[in-house]
């Protein structure tokens, strides 16, 4: 007999033992499906809402959710019908699990699930489901369901990334195929815009400097996909801080310099604008001191994409390309559990490096409260006498294991800052980005936050930035300014809602505030209202004290600046005037008010009156200038998209 005889014996043997499926037991099947789901939604042919949906938990919820979606009882037969027979043709074991004869009748799947209590599941025991498919019956063992809250999509994301049991794989899996994608979850601080002030009741204002440039990546994000952005994410000051300005160098010993400027407002020629610019000094390459970096690297299932993991990667291949032979690199993983995927390497030795950062995946659930401790612990040893230490966390800001509320987090990290171990984190992704919690971390970190989304941003940030993002030459640098009531009647800051300190912390060494780095520049407007102007926006009191004339007159104000030596512990001042009349504006200052009166139109524009679109168009191609990296002349054309979307 030849081989072919003996397959097609083979063949003949298996139909013949096969049984046939018995459509009467699928009819059944369905109906007491439907009959189940009736029972649920009260009646028949109509969908109840999901706004009242229950607690639930694990594959439970996944099925109620999945029932919530269906708007009719036709599409649920559909569905049914779908499900009952990939069901029934799987066969899944469990260890100690094997085939039940039909001498073991047990209740459908489909019966278990629409019959589920819609409250939290407690945790339970593995429970054997019979999965009927005409004579074939197959034992099924559920895993133990901890309860969990429903409309967290955020976590049930992150739940059914996650590894579950051999016999369970298979339905989860399933039904992500089924249900729609989860909407975004993107997270971010709201807050309130600064208020217009009146001088002769607040005369001061003070905040930290932010030298964080997140929001611009974002905004920018958001409209080449053509949606507007979300104006929590709007900071205004990340907007106008992320464009180079061409200020003059420091000089001696002063770590940063000041240059201050008043010019028209263009969107009100009743009120003026007041810039207040910082240079940090840059330091010869050779002058550095060692780096110790460690990449503490989020490799969990919602890190999964080449926007994501992919890019990831490449970032910290352009950033190795900044390090000296002297300079050393660790990296941590987090995802479930964190561990140490890199000890302390030269950054010399790249292909050890690299070889590490490849072999990284993404999967499972996010332990960024371990991975950070971890992070810290080796940050904490590399240490030595004069090297700059840092963390640079790289993720998409969602922390859900360990350590994962927002004020557990801005604790630890702000007692590890007392080490001198500098943090800064970069954003990635859309959908899953808490750039709440980022911004909290980079703040009490002493760090920066950066949102990465496309390679050429990376560069900008890791390369020709590099000295900036890492090497700290002033730590809590804090503005004040006292505006003079005989000369300005109303002032308001244009950004820094989420920087703003109160008056006495200005002079209190133990107050955070920003930092500043190698090279890094900081930008703030104030929009001011000369006494007489008829732009005044607040009559007078009645009764209050009208302004004292002062041997001061020909100052708007007074600016007051506070910064430390890195890892100090003292503060030294910086003074300046303000001057009362207003110069020429020069194409730094144009641009910096086009993107600031930018950022006000996308969050609503309160006091901008008539001034729209068109005139910020005109203002920053007006402003262009050499524009070596196109950064300006991009945003001239994010700004005709902003246009072409605007209600």
């Amino acid at each position: 007999m030849s081989d072919d005889d003996d397959l097609e014996h083979l063949r003949a043997a298996l139909r013949a033992a096969t049984p046939a499926p018995d459509p009467a037991a699928r009819v059944a099947a369905l109906a007491r499906a439907m009959e189940s789901f009736d029972a649920h939604q009260g009646r028949a042919g109509e969908a109840r809402s999901s706004r009242d949906r229950p607690a639930g938990a694990g594959i439970l919820a996944g099925v109620r959710n999945m029932f919530d979606r269906l708007t009719s009882r036709a599409v649920l037969g559909a569905t049914a019908s779908l499900a009952v027979l990939a069901i029934g043709a799987v066969v899944v074991t469990g260890p100690g699990l094997g085939p039940v004869g039909p001498q073991q009748p047990g209740p459908l799947v489909s019966e278990k699930l629409a019959s589920a209590p819609l409250e939290a599941a407690p945790v339970a025991e593995p429970e054997a489901v019979v999965v009927s498919e005409g004579a074939a019956d197959t034992l099924m063992a559920a895993p133990p369901v901890a309860p969990a809250p429903m409309g967290q999509a955020r976590m049930e994301r992150r739940l059914s990334s996650a590894p579950m049991g051999q016999a369970s794989g298979a339905a989860p899996a399933m039904l992500d195929r089924m249900m729609p994608p989860a909407p975004e979850q993107d997270n971010f601080a709201g807050f309130d815009p600064n208020p217009l002030k009146v001088t002769n009741e607040a005369p001061v204002s003070t905040f930290s400097v932010d030298v964080d440039t997140a929001a611009w990546s974002w905004l920018r994000g958001s409209l080449r996909m053509g949606q507007r952005p979300d104006p929590a994410a709007l900071r205004i000051e990340e907007m106008v801080n992320y464009f180079p300005y061409d200020y003059a160098a420091p000089e001696g010993e002063v770590p940063f310099s000041t240059a201050v400027s008043v010019f028209q407002t263009p969107w009100n020629a009743g009120t003026q604008l007041v810039r207040i610019g910082l240079q940090g000094k840059l330091s010869e390459t050779a002058a550095r001191p060692p780096l110790n970096l460690v990449f503490l690297i989020d490799t969990s299932g919602s890190m999964n994409g080449p926007d994501r993991i992919g890019l990831l990667k490449s970032s910290f291949q352009m950033l190795l390309g900044t390090l000296r032979p002297e300079d050393r690199v660790a990296i941590v993983a987090y995802a479930g559990s964190a561990g140490e995927v890199l000890a302390p390497t030269p950054a010399s030795e790249r292909t050890v490096i690299m070889a590490a950062l490849d072999g990284l995946q993404a999967g499972g659930s996010t332990a960024g409260g371990a991975g950070l401790e971890l992070a810290y612990g080796i940050a904490g040893r590399m240490a030595g006498e004069g090297s700059v230490n840092r963390v640079v966390l790289a993720t998409d800001g969602d922390f859900n294991v360990g350590l994962s509320s927002a004020e557990e987090l801005k604790e630890f990290v702000s007692e590890r800052r007392k080490t001198g171990i500098y943090l800064s984190v970069l954003g990635f992704g859309r959908g899953n980005l808490d750039d709440a919690l980022m911004q909290a971390l980079a703040q009490n970190g002493n760090g920066q936050a950066a949102y990465i989304d496309s390679a050429e941003e990376a560069r900008k940030v890791l390369v020709d930035q590099a000295a900036g993002a890492l090497f700290p030459i002033a730590d809590d640098v804090k503005i004040q300014v006292e505006w003079n009531p005989a000369v300005v009647a109303e002032y308001r800051l244009i950004g820094y809602e989420t920087r703003a300190l109160a008056r006495e912390d200005f002079a209190n060494d133990k107050v955070d505030a920003g930092e500043i780095g190698a090279g890094h520049q900081v930008t703030a407007l104030y929009e001011v209202t000369p006494v007489g102007s008829p732009a005044r926006r607040t009559d007078p009191l009645r009764y209050g004290a009208p302004p004292v004339a002062t041997t001061v007159d020909a100052e708007a104000g007074w600016l007051r600046l506070r910064y430390k030596q890195p890892g100090g512990d003292t503060s030294a001042l910086i003074e300046a005037p303000i001057p009362a009349v207003a110069g020429e504006a020069d194409a730094d200052a144009r641009f910096a008010a086009a993107i600031a009166g930018f950022g006000q139109l996308l969050s609503g524009g309160k006091y901008l009156g008539d001034w729209g679109y068109e005139q910020a168009i005109a203002l920053a191609e007006g402003a262009r200038g050499a524009d070596r990296f196109g950064y300006r002349s991009e945003a001239v054309g994010l700004m005709r998209v902003a246009q072409s979307l605007a209600p």
